[in-house]
């Protein structure tokens, strides 16, 4: 985003001639290959190209200007396309305000003729709906979506997280693909908690029907988040900034490749040390379960056992498979245990675990684990381990999560 003050020059506009599209490519991790390009505007000048952010951002600037601009880097663009292999796509960034203006003046999209001129298949176009204060009825925008996605276009929300792309907006206009810069939400997130933000985009992409694209993708590192919260797509500098060719669909594929190799051999590590800590657990629980079925208190069976639990063990407590609670909760607490009896009784079943923990302790043998989840009292990322113990009971030991990816 740019934010220009009153005393900074207006922004010049460019000639046709200057004005030309470069295209940054984007990657799908299933492929590994370039599936297609996003266009951006740049200004031949002096042997160099410069961005037309500014230009196009700045609210000092004719929208007709910006208009025309933009109709005509976008018509290059489209004429370049006709020449690439069936199978790319192009992006294009529009904004809201200007597809219901041309669309409420003339009943046409200028996209959708340009498809028709250059003989290109409309399922070969993104259109980007960009974060913009969009004045009008969101009513009136998914109409001029809808005759986009009739035309057999994809449509991309780009932004989101950001602006107007708000949750009930995403809804309605029910895109294909949701588009997030990993940087934007780094910095706008805090910084444990912003992995947390990007992976829940991720969960909603799937609620949707649509696919997670992450841009801003920088370093393999970036790539590493991109991967682990679930992209499909990806799009950045570590690939290639905008220029005005297109690249070999295979250019990148190898780093991907071995980025994808190191998450996976990332989570057979992580799968690795989670089916140790839950045998070790096992083999304890055994003696806590002679212990309750020969006690009158399942809080005996477990303060025989919480001197010999791993250091990561931040909880414990004993539920029916029903999820009802029976014993107390006993938390750590530095070196020091708490029993919390204010929790007998309690009812968890509801807990997004609790039925998938169930299940695998009756398909797996005698244990289970959770996913990854962010503990409610102490905000820490942490993982439940099951244990079966008999008589329709399950010990549950809470356990901070080494492996998880915390942010920042």
């Amino acid at each position: 985003m740019y934010n220009y003050a009153d005393n900074q020059p207006l922004p010049a506009t460019p000639s046709l001639r200057e004005a030309i599209p470069c295209y940054q490519p984007v990657l799908a991790l299933d492929t590994r290959r370039i599936i297609g390009y996003e266009v951006l505007g740049r200004r031949r000048r002096e042997g160099r190209l410069e961005t037309l952010g500014p230009f196009f951002t700045d609210p000092r600037v004719l929208a007709s200007e910006q208009m025309r601009i933009d109709r005509h880097i976008r018509e290059q663009a489209l004429a370049g396309l006709r020449g690439q292999d069936e199978g790319q796509r192009l992006f294009l960034n529009l904004k809201p305000s200007w597809m219901h203006q041309s669309y409420q003046q003339s009943g046409e999209l200028l996209t959708l003729q340009l498809l028709n001129k250059y003989d290109i298949d409309a399922s070969r176009i993104v259109i980007e709906v960009t974060e913009e204060a969009f004045g009008g009825s969101i009513r009136a925008l998914v109409e001029v979506i809808d005759v986009y996605r009739q035309a057999g276009c994809l449509i991309a929300i780009d932004d989101v997280g950001t602006g107007f792309n708000n949750a009930d907006r995403i809804a309605q206009l029910a895109p294909d693909l949701l588009k997030v810069d990993i940087h934007m939400m780094k910095q706008s997130a805090s910084h444990s908690g912003y992995f947390g933000v990007l992976r829940s985009f991720s969960t909603l992409a799937e609620q949707i029907g649509a696919s997670l694209l992450i841009e801003g993708v920088e370093t393999r590192e970036d790539l590493q988040r991109a991967i682990e919260i679930g992209a499909r797509y990806v799009q950045g500098y570590l690939f290639a900034p905008a220029g005005p060719v297109f690249c070999e669909a295979d250019r990148f594929s190898a780093l991907v490749e071995e980025e994808l190799e190191a998450h996976r051999q990332r989570l057979y590590a992580v799968e690795r040390y989670w089916q140790t800590q839950s045998a070790r657990l096992q083999e304890q629980a055994g003696a806590v379960a002679e212990l309750v079925d020969s006690a009158v208190d399942e809080d005996v069976g477990i303060e025989r056992l919480l001197d010999v639990l791993h250091a990561d063990c931040i909880r414990v407590y004993i539920c029916r498979e029903n999820g009802l609670q029976l014993s107390s909760n006993y938390r750590r607490e530095g070196a020091h245990w708490r029993r919390q009896s204010r929790y007998q009784g309690a009812n968890w079943s509801w807990r997004p675990y609790f039925v998938s923990s169930l299940l695998a302790m009756r398909q797996r043998g005698q244990s289970g684990v959770s996913l990854t989840y962010t503990d409610l009292e102490t905000k820490a990322r942490i993982r439940s381990v099951s244990i079966q113990l008999g008589a329709g009971r399950i010990l549950f030991v809470d356990m901070l999560d080494p492996t998880a990816v915390h942010g920042g």
